[in-house]
């Protein structure tokens, strides 16, 4: 009779887990109203359809990336490395001066990935002379836990 009850008390448990996790998956198809803060990420699947939520390790945009003091020092940091690449490869490059990231996103990976689009002018160089200012791509990887920055990538963006 202990041995029934006891089988019967799981089989009940494990309904409703399944029925919660039904319910909760339903609530996430649905896409959000303007009144609940606004519109999702929209990534496509292997299958080419629309997944309505976001995915674990997905790119994320940074807000207010001008005010952000940690992805601005991120982009300052992108210049940096970028000179130091320069001078120990022989120099052969121009030196940049960093003026400002202007569009950022995060992703969580063993650490966090940023890909910064950053702003930069050459050194001393006027406007008029092609000194102006250029914008960059960088990935740069923080392992807050190591104190640790790594620049992955600095190159010229693509013209659109």
């Amino acid at each position: 009779m202990a041995r029934l009850l006891g089988v019967c008390c799981v089989l009940l448990a494990a309904a409703v887990v399944l029925v919660a996790a039904a319910a909760s998956a339903s609530a996430d198809d649905d896409f959000p109203s303007a009144s609940s803060g606004g519109a999702r990420i929209r990534q496509p699947s292997a299958s080419g359809e629309y997944y309505r939520g976001r995915k674990v390790g997905a790119r994320t945009e940074v807000r207010d990336v001008e005010r952000d003091r940690e992805v601005q020092e991120l982009g300052r940091f992108s210049v940096a490395e970028y000179n130091r690449w320069q001078r120990v490869a022989g120099g052969g490059g121009e030196r940049l001066e960093f003026t400002r990231v202007v569009a950022a996103q995060r992703q969580v990976v063993s650490g966090l990935k940023y890909y910064l689009r950053v702003a930069a002018a050459e050194e001393g160089g006027a406007p008029e002379n092609g000194g102006g200012e250029r914008v960059f791509d960088a990935v740069v990887v923080v392992k807050p836990w190591l104190e640790s920055r790594r620049l992955l990538r600095f190159k010229p963006a693509d013209a659109m």
